[in-house]
């Protein structure tokens, strides 16, 4: 048996393998699970996919048979948790521990399909998980036991950092912030660049410029954890000059804050539309 603490000797089954699961998969492999440990169930399985379980061994099916595994993770789309909750159930026991990572779908909605489940930690990664610098929400239900919750801690730590909150309502928030926070940043530099050439740039100089500011502020953030956002801001800021000029147009009463609140709202509340 392979794999490092909680994961060493784990077995799990993985119900889809979509851009999020595979990068939990890949995430997984990093971590030494391998053979038979791991078992994916998709039905149109990439190339991509498909070497990675061959270089691994994990068994890879479209037709899911086999017995319970310690932790069943279910990586599918929200209108997809009928067929997934039918894929999954022949792995799940008493003693699993489900994982899911599915938009909007309440531990309740998982339960009530998948009849067999106890233990349920819901959970929201980011797409960064793709490099193994994915920020997670997750929220386990009472019947979850510590064993359960440090694998089902492993197994979503394997694609970046993970953060458990005290109550299920929260995760839409944590959707809305962290879960759909990427598709902000990404569209910060579109905005940005688009500013730029209204500025004077090139298309190409300002799309440089606007991905290479955010890509070096963003690690900036990353590397200097003890500081706050707010004081890194304050350390670029000058009193009295472009930086400050500028964000005294962002940090209006019209500005970034009431947009972005406002956004994150909409997303909140989105994900708790596709709940049932």
């Amino acid at each position: 048996m392979s794999g490092q603490g909680p994961l060493r000797g784990a077995t799990v089954a993985l119900v889809g393998a979509g851009n999020m699961g595979l990068a939990m998969l890949e995430g997984w492999a990093t971590q030494g699970l391998c053979g038979e440990q791991v078992v994916v169930v998709d039905p149109n399985p990439s190339q991509r996919l498909r070497d990675l379980c061959a270089v691994r061994g994990f068994a890879l099916t479209a037709e899911p048979r086999g017995g319970a595994r310690d932790a069943v993770v279910l990586a599918i789309k929200p209108q997809m948790l009928e067929a997934g909750a039918a894929a999954a159930a022949p792995f799940t026991g008493s003693g699993s521990v489900v994982v899911s990572v599915i938009a909007g779908k309440r531990i309740v909605d998982i339960c009530s399909r998948l009849t067999a489940a106890q233990a349920v930690v819901r959970a929201m990664p980011n797409t960064p998980a793709a490099i193994g610098r994915g920020m997670t929400g997750a929220f386990a239900s009472p019947a979850t036991n510590d064993a359960q919750r440090a694998l089902a801690h492993a197994l979503l730590a394997a694609v970046g950092r993970v953060e458990w909150i005290e109550s299920e309502e929260l995760i839409d928030a944590v959707t809305a912030v962290s879960g759909s926070g990427p598709a902000y940043v990404f569209y910060l530099v579109e905005c940005l660049a688009a500013a730029g050439v209204e500025a004077g740039l090139s298309p190409e100089l300002a799309e440089k410029l606007a991905r290479a500011t955010v890509e070096g502020a963003g690690e900036l953030l990353h590397r200097q954890g003890e500081a706050s956002a707010q004081t890194l801001r304050e350390r670029v800021t000058s009193p009295g000059g472009t930086t400050a000029a500028a964000l005294g147009v962002l940090m209006a009463d019209d500005g970034l804050a009431p947009l972005m609140a406002r956004a994150v709202a909409a997303a909140s509340k989105r994900a708790g539309e596709l709940s049932g």
